[in-house]
């Protein structure tokens, strides 16, 4: 294990010189207003309602904006807590939509003990969301660059991108960074009239939550980080772990079809039959189902994969898509989806939030391609993940400075953070969470599931126990404690399914680490 975790930090390339620049404020923070709940329309069950901040929380009269907002009362006042936030995946994702699941993902004690509450992030959803031209959107250029010319195309088309959502979305478009949303939840709290708060974050949510652990640590009473982001990263940092960890799911799938009769390559070389449908769509042989004249790349089909992994419950469909690739057969519906809805003349584009929390800079085409060697080398099947050229691509050309660029953690909280990460996650990767756990130092302890997949809560009685007896009691699990691995069919997690990628046709990001 030593030897492991040894090798998983050397992965990790910190930026240890920057330092976080304040878009929003450090001091205490009033709700602008009062929330008017409101049984929400699509679940009566729960309250909706908005709560009225700033755009730009430096300069709190230049307007406002309304924050969606949703609570799910405990089921026993009596026994009330107080207020569990959700912080939402993505960047993109609903806090509001994850009230509204919340009896099908956490115990019935914690619904007991907790009420439910959520918002969705700035620029997303119901929180004012970036928009976009779908035409426009439509017209990304291929993610995989293969000369100056094609990284100077990307650079302007980026460059269009952001004006046109930028005259669509209005001034909110340049403060949706996650640093002003964490300000955006000190002002909930504060209209919740709780002291402190209890958090769950998974995966981009966790950035919330160590945003908001860094600015207001005598306001954190407990707080999971599940499947956490690393905000330390540079770009090579950033894009090596990723690949990294899309190769080491690539490595459990073959080693699950080796043991396991239900993958239709048992007893096959995997590896070769993967080499071979990459070799074929690098030729332009494989056809997107129901559109014969787009062909499949290797980049739609890496990304198939990379979404497969985000659960084991999707190996034995992997298996078959591959099973159909290999004949020559018109793969499942639903492989290969286009995201955007083409009839609708604006669409959503919640990546700008990535863009002002990630400052992931590429010069020119020869570094990009000094990028892409050296991540062939970290993934001899993979190449690459895209979670690691998508992002990169998509940010190209953003503007300095960026308002929350990356930084090392400084959290002093009373109660430690539980940070939560499956051992063999193809997204927010597990050195990601070996090097936040170092980071915040005694202000934090580690959870290891040693299982597969994106959000580890739920994944057995192990990890739904300790966060829950964390979260009620602040009883932290033991130094260095694991979880075993569960079988596919006791897992529930909550995971979307993931959408179509930064950088390629018809994509929107909702399910980028989600």
């Amino acid at each position: 294990m030593r030897r492991l975790t040894a090798l998983l930090l050397g992965l990790i390339s910190p930026l240890a010189l920057l330092t976080p620049v304040s878009a929003a404020t450090t001091q205490a923070t009033q709700p602008r207003d009062t929330i008017s709940w409101a049984p929400c329309p699509e679940e009566p069950g729960v309250e909706c309602g908005t709560l009225t901040v700033p755009i730009d929380w430096s300069r709190p009269s230049s307007g406002t904006f309304e924050v969606g907002v949703a609570r799910r009362k405990a089921t026993d006042p009596a026994a009330r807590i107080g207020a569990l936030v959700l912080g939402a995946g993505g960047p993109g994702g609903s806090g509001v939509r994850l009230v509204f699941g919340s009896p099908h993902t956490f115990s019935p004690e914690i619904l007991r003990r907790f009420d439910i509450v959520g918002l969705d992030p700035r620029g997303t959803n119901r929180s004012h969301p970036v928009v976009c031209s779908t035409d426009l959107m439509m017209q990304a250029p291929d993610p995989l660059l293969k000369s100056q010319a094609d990284f100077d195309r990307m650079l302007a088309y980026n460059d269009r991108l952001r004006a046109d959502c930028r005259a669509r979305t209005g001034p909110l478009f340049d403060h949706v960074d996650s640093l002003s949303t964490a300000a955006d939840l000190d002002a909930f709290r504060a209209a919740l009239g709780e002291d402190k708060l209890t958090f769950w974050g998974g995966s981009y949510g966790t950035l919330l939550g160590q945003l908001y652990a860094e600015r207001y640590p005598s306001r954190v009473r407990a707080f999971v980080l599940d499947s956490t982001m690393d905000h330390s990263l540079d770009t090579q940092g950033f894009m090596d772990t990723e690949t990294w960890g899309a190769q080491d799911a690539f490595n459990e799938f073959v080693a699950w079809c080796d043991r396991d009769d239900r993958c239709l390559q048992h007893g096959k070389d995997v590896r070769s039959i993967w080499k071979g449908l990459l070799e074929r769509a690098d030729r332009g042989e494989l056809p997107v189902p129901g559109e014969p004249d787009t062909k499949i790349t290797a980049f739609m089909l890496i990304r198939e994969a990379l979404g497969a992994f985000y659960d084991p419950a999707n190996w034995q469909p992997l298996s078959q898509l591959l099973a159909d690739l290999e004949a020559g057969e018109t793969p499942r519906p639903g492989a290969f989806p286009l995201a955007i809805n083409r009839t609708q003349e604006v669409s959503p584009n919640p990546f700008q939030v990535f863009c002002l929390d990630f400052r992931l800079p590429v010069r020119d085409y020869r570094e990009f391609g000094k990028h892409l060697r050296r991540l062939a080398k970290i993934a001899p099947d993979m190449r690459y993940s895209p979670l690691a050229i998508g992002p990169v691509i998509s940010c190209l050309g953003q503007p300095d400075p960026i308002p929350n660029p990356q930084h090392r953690l400084k959290v002093r909280t009373n109660t430690p953070l539980l940070v939560l990460n499956s051992l063999h996650d193809p997204a927010t990767v597990y050195p990601w969470a070996l090097s936040t756990t170092q980071q915040l130092g005694r202000s934090g302890r580690l959870l290891t599931y040693e299982g597969w997949g994106h959000i580890a809560y739920g994944r057995g009685a192990c990890t739904t126990g300790a966060v829950d007896t964390y979260l009620i009691s602040r009883t932290l699990p033991a130094p260095g404690t694991r979880c075993p691995a569960v079988p596919p069919a006791e897992v529930q997690t909550f995971r979307e399914p993931v959408s179509p990628l930064p950088g390629t046709p018809g994509w929107m990001s909702s399910g980028l680490f989600n």
